[in-house]
């Protein structure tokens, strides 16, 4: 059986990082404000298996924004927040996910790759574990360095709306 490197759970609003069955880390998130689903447009985060497509950042400076996934050149600050207080804030590094389930979250108005989810960075003064992205999974800043550094593309992401019952754990992140 192949097991996922990363299984997100919405119900519980963590991420767990695994080597096979043994959880080496888990972090809080906070996913789609409007629950899971995986049509286009509807702010919803995917479920089933996907794969980390591209990594974007890994040599950009903590805060780093990005706009369509690329450095916009600006480094986040709440000023720069209290600017532009309509802006979904994509911070420090990106796992952009592509799906691997034709119907259900590859190929149509069913795409992850083409909706733009991504695993990303966001502001510390929102909260995590509980579900208020555009659909994104959301970490803390430091979380996402140390995920990044630990993956690759290629690698397996679970998105399940379940609890994870996690078999032996790592170090946790809070």
């Amino acid at each position: 059986m192949i097991f996922p490197r990363i299984r997100i759970s919405l119900a519980g609003q963590r991420l767990y990082l695994l080597t096979g069955e043994q959880v080496v880390a888990d972090y809080p998130v906070s996913t789609g404000r409007n629950g899971p689903g995986e049509i286009n447009g509807s702010g919803c985060t995917p479920r089933g298996l996907h794969r980390i497509r591209l990594k974007i950042g890994a040599d950009a400076p903590i805060d780093t924004v990005f706009v369509g996934r690329r450095r916009s050149g600006e480094i986040f600050t709440p000023e720069l927040a209290a600017r532009y207080p309509e802006r979904d804030w994509i911070l420090t590094r990106i796992l952009w996910l592509t799906g691997l389930e034709p119907g259900r979250n590859r190929c149509g108005e069913r795409d992850t790759l083409r909706r733009f989810i991504y695993i990303h960075g966001c502001p510390a003064e929102l909260p995590l574990g509980i579900p208020l992205s555009h659909g994104c999974i959301r970490m803390a800043n430091d979380a996402i360095v140390d995920l990044f550094s630990q993956v690759g593309v290629g690698d397996s992401v679970l998105i399940e709306e379940g609890v994870f019952a996690a078999t032996g754990r790592g170090p946790t992140a809070t």
